[in-house]
């Protein structure tokens, strides 16, 4: 009788990619880390614990959208009282703050329980093209992780 292989958390080896956000679409960027955060391209992949790596995005103000979503596209937060919902296009949160944008994108295709809350840890988004995650010694992203004939050309140029 042959047993499932489960890593034992001292085996588990963790990776630092680094993606380059210059040109890219924010929802097929997003879709993409949030496969590496997870660790859905392992094969060693267990969806109730995280084995994933960690992911440096950078050049997060030059991530665009496709047609009208750059006036349309709405963010909305709330302090909780009444009259304290304010809300912003994409534009106004791309000047704002463009690594807010890469964050929520991600975050909202990542579980939505505490096993999420764990995995948005390990990305770092950078709104410039330095990092300083050099001691980590990043590889570049991996190109299997977009798939399918409509991601041609969206990884690192």
């Amino acid at each position: 009788m042959r047993t499932t292989y489960f890593p034992k958390k001292g085996q588990l080896k963790r990776d630092w990619y680094v993606i380059d956000l210059d040109g890219m679409t924010l929802g097929r960027a997003a879709s993409a880390i949030a496969i590496v955060l997870n660790g859905k391209h392992k094969p060693d992949y267990i969806p109730y614990d995280d084995n994933g790596d960690f992911v440096i995005a950078v050049n997060a103000s030059k991530v665009k959208v496709t047609g009208t979503k750059s006036l349309k596209k709405m963010y909305y937060s709330s302090s909780g009282y009444p009259g304290g919902l304010k809300e912003a296009t994409f534009t106004e949160m791309m000047k704002k703050d463009p690594r807010k944008v890469i964050e929520l994108a991600v975050k909202n295709m990542l579980p939505q329980n505490k096993l999420g809350s764990h995995l948005i840890k390990k990305l770092k988004v950078y709104r410039g093209a330095e990092h300083r995650h050099s001691a980590q010694k990043p590889a570049p992203f991996p190109e299997y992780v977009f798939k399918g004939p409509r991601a041609k050309g969206t990884i690192n140029k």
